[in-house]
């Protein structure tokens, strides 16, 4: 049995637009709870397969925002600025050099196999989400996850599919809410927004990634060639 994770101290909030529920929770924690189907009571299936690299892209924006690492020349370094209180994301920051910039690629994929697990614990140490096993015909180990505090996710659910959904300038979307937007887009969250509604509101999509582009060089196209790389293994 894996050691019960260390509940790690919440991150300072840096957007005031965000709802002060769900700021004590890692960009890449709620990115893993909005994967959730609150009405099917399952992680959603298609995007499984990537959900580590979008797990670490979510994290790589909170330690770009946290000014931790930056972009130099298409690249990605970490600033030297101490370390985030966060154990995953300083994981993901053990990925990126101080002394030799690493294509966004690298770091989003420096988790493979490990970020769910990680992030699912942290949230589960934290009552956020409950974990069950048990075992199919007593031989294969089954895992159940279901949210703990299911309103508080069917807001947070709420209110990034209102940065696409709701017709608001794409400046004035809190940059969190519009990242955690645009990862779960790239990487086929469908929980989030369906295939329908994403054709839809292709014109929304289109100003929300070139507000992430802005804010995020390189780390769009690190995220899909990610996705692609999952989907062909």
């Amino acid at each position: 049995m894996p050691a019960t994770p260390v509940i790690d101290p919440p991150p300072t909030p840096r957007d005031g637009g965000a709802e002060e529920h769900d700021m004590a929770l890692t960009l890449p924690q709620r990115l893993y709870l909005l994967s959730y189907d609150l009405d099917r009571n399952r992680l959603d299936p298609v995007s499984a397969a990537c959900r580590d690299h979008l797990l670490s892209a979510a994290a790589l924006v909170e330690l770009v925002l946290g000014g931790w690492v930056r972009d130099q020349g298409g690249r990605a370094v970490r600033t030297g600025v101490g370390a985030p209180g966060d154990s995953f994301l300083v994981e993901v920051l053990a990925g990126v050099s101080t002394d030799r910039p690493r294509p966004w690629v690298n770091a989003v994929m420096s988790q493979m196999t490990r970020a769910e697990g990680t992030v699912r614990g942290q949230l589960a140490a934290g009552g956020a989400v409950t974990v069950g096993r048990g075992r199919v015909l007593g031989l294969f180990p089954t895992r159940t996850v279901a949210p703990g505090r299911p309103e508080e996710l069917r807001r947070l659910r709420e209110r990034i599919r209102g940065a696409v959904l709701s017709g608001r300038d794409p400046q004035a979307v809190p940059i969190e809410d519009a990242a955690l937007a645009v990862i779960a887009v790239e990487g086929d969250v469908w929980t989030l927004l369906a295939p329908k509604e994403r054709r839809r509101h292709r014109k929304a999509l289109r100003a929300l990634r070139d507000r992430f582009d802005a804010e995020f060089p390189r780390l769009r196209r690190a995220i899909c060639m990610a996705v692609a790389h999952s989907r062909s293994a």
